[in-house]
């Protein structure tokens, strides 16, 4: 697929050599911030309007699914799955629903009973601790794991549940461990199998190692149709990258949460990965309330936005470095299209519904403050660009609209 990039502006190395598409298929996005991003120790669990408010924002997005809550966890989740599961339903959402659960069926009943309720299919994502660490901790062996996702597997199986399969800490299990669970899985109908990095522990080579193994033991099953998910956390700074090689690799659907609020450091940032997706070519939705879905999610989480984080922070497209700013002004000249979004900014601003804005401050030329007071109509008189400027040099940062507007005002009425 060819970069979105106009090639007479930018030599993209990113596709030199690139004979084929990078990913086999369409890409599928899960999102999680309503069940495992609300795990963060430092979110609020939003109200349920704020949830719906946010499903909306993943069906504007084109999201492929969403996991919405874990109904065994008591009656708040159980209603608001109940009342997501409507929603979806009531405004024929695109949207699949999915639940999560333990391999127990006291967490799998719920789900069955919320699907019947509302007369929706839901997806059950079933999940069980495999790795040896965990198996220490919880005193359990491989014949107890296979006990407990027979059981659980079988009650899903009788209530005609979809199911994908979920082995935390798959990145950290042993193959001899996996092999008999992933059969077993398989055997009993389930053609959806999540690999995790429950704890930010994997490589790009690790991922690949992982979904290597795992479809040739699809393929010595000799069985069609299942699809491999990845579900990543960030401990390492590496969530979002590790999605992506996660795709390249083989897993058609890729797990994330908005922000990439989670435990610990959190989770893949599902946002970032569109972002990154959109830019590559390979995400044809409209991407337009991207910016909107992040800042809904800060503030009904109440999950302060940081000032630089991509596309949706103060920062993403603001720049008061005297340098970068002239560059700026000069391509918004030339009349090319596009050229002043993508000069000092990986990101297109325009894409995404934001555009670049340049601002005054210590580090500015008179190029900053020029423009500054020319995009705001005023006129550029020689003594008032240099009095600003001056304002600007002798201060230890980025200067407020208000500073610079009240600094005019003073200066006219002394005048």
């Amino acid at each position: 697929m060819p970069t979105p990039f106009d090639s007479r502006l930018i030599y993209d190395w990113n596709e030199v050599s690139r004979t084929g598409a990078l990913f086999s298929d369409k890409i599928e996005l899960f999102d999680e911030t309503l069940r495992d991003g609300i795990q963060s120790p430092s979110v609020t669990d939003p109200s349920i309007e704020d949830k719906l408010a946010i499903v909306d924002h993943m069906e504007s997005l084109g999201i492929t699914s969403a996991d919405v809550g874990l109904p065994g966890a008591g009656q708040r989740a159980v209603d608001d799955v109940t009342a997501i599961a409507k929603h979806v339903r009531d405004n024929n959402m695109k949207l699949e629903v999915a639940a999560a659960g333990r391999t127990h069926v006291n967490d799998i009943e719920p789900i069955v009973r919320i699907r019947d309720d509302v007369g929706i299919p839901i997806v059950a994502y079933l999940f069980l601790g495999t790795s040896p660490i965990r198996q220490l901790a919880e005193n359990w062996n491989l014949d107890r794991l296979m006990k407990t996702a027979e059981t659980a597997l079988d009650f899903a199986v009788k209530h005609s549940l979809d199911v994908s399969f979920v082995t935390e800490d798959t990145i950290r299990s042993k193959p001899e461990t996996l092999k008999p669970l992933f059969e077993m899985a398989l055997d009993k109908g389930v053609r959806r199998l999540t690999l995790c990095d429950t704890v930010g522990h994997a490589t790009p080579d690790g991922i690949k190692n992982l979904i290597d193994w795992t479809r040739d033991l699809i393929a010595a099953k000799d069985i069609q149709g299942v699809k491999l998910e990845w579900h990543g956390h960030n401990d390492r700074g590496l969530g979002v990258p590790n999605a992506i090689f996660a795709a390249e690799y083989g897993c058609e659907r890729i797990h994330g949460t908005c922000l990439g609020i989670g435990e610990r450091v959190g989770n893949t940032a599902l946002d970032q990965v569109i972002l990154n997706l959109k830019l590559m070519g390979y995400y044809a939705h409209d991407t337009s309330s991207l910016v909107d879905y992040c800042e809904l999610t800060s503030r009904a989480c109440q999950v302060p936005l940081p000032d630089n984080y991509p596309l949706a922070g103060h920062d993403a497209f603001r720049t008061a470095t005297g340098v970068h700013a002239a560059a700026v002004i000069k391509a918004e000249k030339s009349g090319e299209k596009d050229f002043a979004d993508v000069i000092y900014s990986g990101v297109p601003a325009g894409w995404f519904g934001k555009k670049q804005r340049i601002e005054v401050g210590h580090m500015s030329g008179l190029s900053n403050v020029k423009y500054w007071l020319s995009s705001r109509g005023y006129a550029l008189e020689e003594q008032l660009v240099s009095s600003i400027f001056d304002m600007a040099k002798s201060s230890n940062r980025v200067l407020s609209d208000d500073e610079i507007t009240q600094f005019i005002e003073q200066r006219r009425i002394s005048s």
